[in-house]
């Protein structure tokens, strides 16, 4: 009996500094890692700064971007019109935009490309109608160039296109606009009764 508790305990203590030593293993990916973080940053910050050459930078020369609004542009030339044409100007449909960007789950690594998710905080300042905020996700596929560089070859924008601020104001705006066909429909009634109400002018 005492013999077979050492045994299991000996075995019970090997399992657990294999499983610590396993723990401790560094990650072969951490340098790439690293990379992708700052990748990140620099393109949160170059969105923040309103520089479409700063973000493109980040960008391989064949690369997809599928926007919030469905519209996809294919390669830097289009995406430089897509936000030229969407932020910054007088005809535009942004002033600016703004965002706070964050990573979901770790990366995933496949030889030289990677795949990555996280979700964005986003501000919108419309030309035509005031501030407003969304939620959206991104995920994005990138490989590592001949020299080394990681370049996103594909990003994609989506948001909840059931439960988000602009539907509330449309469902906000229905109510108010209900109420107020109701509240005039009140009025209209009240006035026509008093008018039929009145009594006709005495012939003379």
């Amino acid at each position: 009996m005492i013999a077979s508790s050492r045994a299991a305990f000996f075995i019970a203590a090997i399992c657990l500094l294999i499983g610590s030593a396993s723990a401790q293993q560094p990650d072969p990916r951490a340098e790439d890692r690293k990379q992708l973080r700052a990748m990140l940053a620099e393109f949160e910050a170059a969105i923040n700064a309103q520089s479409v050459e700063r973000m493109i930078a980040e960008m391989d020369d064949n690369v997809t971007v599928i926007w919030l609004n469905a519209e996809v542009s294919r390669g830097k030339d289009e995406v430089r019109a897509y936000y030229g044409r969407m932020v910054g100007h007088e005809k535009a449909i942004l002033k600016k935009y703004l965002t706070k960007a964050s990573i979901g789950a770790p990366a995933k690594f496949y030889g030289d490309v990677a795949i990555a998710e996280g979700s964005t905080a986003d501000e919108f300042y419309p030309i035509a109608r005031g501030f407003f905020t969304l939620d959206s996700r991104w995920s994005t596929t990138v490989v590592r160039n001949p020299a080394g560089e990681w370049k996103i070859v594909l990003l994609h924008l989506s948001s909840n296109v059931f439960n988000n601020p602009l539907l509330d104001e449309v469902k906000a705006d229905i109510v108010k606009g209900a109420a107020g066909g109701f509240i005039a429909g009140l009025m209209l009634m009240y006035v026509l009764t008093r008018l039929r109400r009145k009594p006709a002018a005495p012939a003379t």
